[in-house]
């Protein structure tokens, strides 16, 4: 499902990246912990194809899609389509209800309003959500906003979703609600979940943990 090999970054002279190799297979739940500035977030963007590769040398295939031959708008298309994402802070559109927060992928792929908020309704109600669906942000809990950001990462059915510190910003019953839900979600629609976390109990649910230490995956 992910191929990488040799991967490096660069910022300014700063090398973040110094030659990481990863295999993930699909529907598997792969961890990345490690600590601060030892790479993860960076690796999870040039996995999310949201940084460039800096080495000819560096490779990686997506779901069979060498990402290197693709730019611009193909690129964009690909990310649309092939990974999903879901971030500590949410970024859900303050002006939006959650309905229409979740849609957006949708629209942005071409998806007709009708076909795409059927879907959004079907992810909702599998959430748990669908009486929350006309509220905006400010209306709901953490919890329940980070419930909507993936729906949101699942409105195109994407093969990979890709998290970075998930559940970071929720309270305890929330995070082992989100993290359960990682799984369920796995079991249901067979997605691959790649997580960037420090917290020690979603790292450890994982089917497979990866430690970090400057800049290579050390474990």
């Amino acid at each position: 499902m992910i191929k990488a090999q040799n991967i490096h970054k660069y910022y300014d002279n700063l090398h973040v990246l110094k030659g990481v190799d990863l295999h993930i297979k699909k529907s598997e739940i792969v961890s990345i912990v490690g600590a601060s500035g030892a790479g993860k977030t960076t690796l999870l963007q040039i996995i999310g194809t949201l940084d460039t590769l800096h080495d000819a040398s560096s490779t990686l295939v997506i779901n069979g899609i060498d990402i290197n031959s693709l730019s611009g708008k193909k690129l964009a298309k690909f990310r649309n389509e092939n990974l999903g994402f879901i971030f500590q802070f949410h970024q859900l559109l303050p002006e939006f209800t959650a309905i229409e927060n979740i849609c957006i992928p949708a629209f942005i792929k071409g998806t007709s309003r009708s076909e795409a908020i059927k879907k959004a309704e079907e992810l909702l109600s599998f959430l748990g959500l669908s009486h929350r669906k006309n509220h905006k942000p400010n209306e709901l809990s953490g919890g329940e906003q980070q419930r909507v950001a993936v729906a949101r990462a699942l409105v195109n059915d994407p093969p990979i979703i890709l998290a970075d510190e998930p559940s970071g910003n929720l309270d305890t019953e929330s995070s082992e609600n989100l993290h359960n839900l990682f799984f369920r979600l796995r079991d249901e629609f067979g997605q691959t979940f790649v997580i960037v976390t420090h917290n020690k109990d979603l790292a450890n649910m994982a089917d497979r943990k990866l430690v970090m230490r400057d800049g290579i995956i050390a474990d």
